[in-house]
């Protein structure tokens, strides 16, 4: 399991976005040398946790909780061929790109390690999966994106940050932890979307879930307890 790219945005203005501005960092492309990695505080203030990122929307994205977002190399090859179009690394607005790890099969609460054993590397946490919006569907340019991505399941993965450090392209990656709950990021996903009744379910993950899903899951829990 590696990095196969660590991937940056710049602010940019579109016609897609409802950010105040106009503006988007979700153009994301691979980054040259290490890139420093540390939590960037609370959301609605903190926005990327890479050095050299922008989050433009800090209302929606963003965080302590949404610090770093992973996709799956293995995704990205899996909608190439269903949309007949190539995707670089870095096309869904990912920072991480990974090989060989099953990002929305990880479960909540599991943590990763990145980078040279001989450097400083980074400790991430697992928090939640990403809901898509109008800009990821304006920046992919294709009809119906947000309901065809949130068909499929596969929405990778939100970090935190729990150790900081220095990553790059080509780093091993190191589950370290994996919780014996079953929660998953497709798991929480589909709970948050598409089947709110699975929403008690995530309970299991405690406090490692992202604290939006964890209130939704109480409140639905409280609303429907016998």
């Amino acid at each position: 399991m590696k990095l196969l790219s660590v991937n940056l945005g710049r602010p940019r203005a579109v016609p897609y976005t409802d950010q105040p501005e106009g503006v988007t960092g979700i153009d994301k492309r691979p980054a040259d040398g290490p890139v420093r990695v540390a939590a960037p505080g609370a959301k609605g203030v903190g926005a990327s946790g890479l050095a050299g990122d922008a989050v433009c929307d800090t209302r929606h994205h963003g965080g302590d909780d949404q610090a770093v977002y992973a996709m799956a190399r293995e995704d990205l090859d899996d909608w190439e061929r269903e949309l007949g179009r190539t995707l670089a690394n870095g096309a869904f607005g990912e920072n991480l790109t990974t090989l060989g790890l099953d990002v929305s099969g990880a479960r909540i609460g599991e943590r990763w390690r990145i980078g040279s054993p001989l450097g400083p590397s980074v400790l991430l946490e697992v928090t939640s999966g990403r809901i898509p919006c109008r800009t990821f569907q304006g920046h992919l340019g294709e009809k119906g994106w947000v309901k065809r991505f949130t068909r499929k399941g596969a929405p990778g993965a939100y970090l935190r940050v729990l150790e900081p450090g220095e990553i790059r392209a080509g780093d091993p990656v190191e589950v370290v932890h994996r919780p014996d709950h079953d929660v998953t990021v497709a798991l929480q996903f589909r709970a948050m979307t598409t089947e709110r009744p699975l929403l008690p379910r995530l309970l299991a993950a405690g406090t490692a879930l992202h604290p939006e899903s964890l209130a939704a899951a109480r409140k639905y829990a409280h609303a429907y307890a016998d």
